[in-house]
């Protein structure tokens, strides 16, 4: 399970980041791209009781 915790906590990291530069880039079709891995990836996280918002 430790490895799969890293995993989920490092793809919402990265998604989180992508997600930002996607807006700062003022790119709103890959910026909902990324919102909505992200809300997919803190599902995931929750359903398997991982605190999404520690990653």
């Amino acid at each position: 399970m430790g490895e799969f915790v890293a995993e989920i906590k490092t793809r919402i990291s990265e998604t989180d980041r992508s997600l930002q530069a996607a807006r700062a880039a003022g790119d709103e079709f890959l910026a909902d791209a990324h919102a909505s891995e992200l809300e997919d990836l803190h599902r995931i996280a929750v359903l398997n009781g991982i605190d999404p918002h520690c990653a």
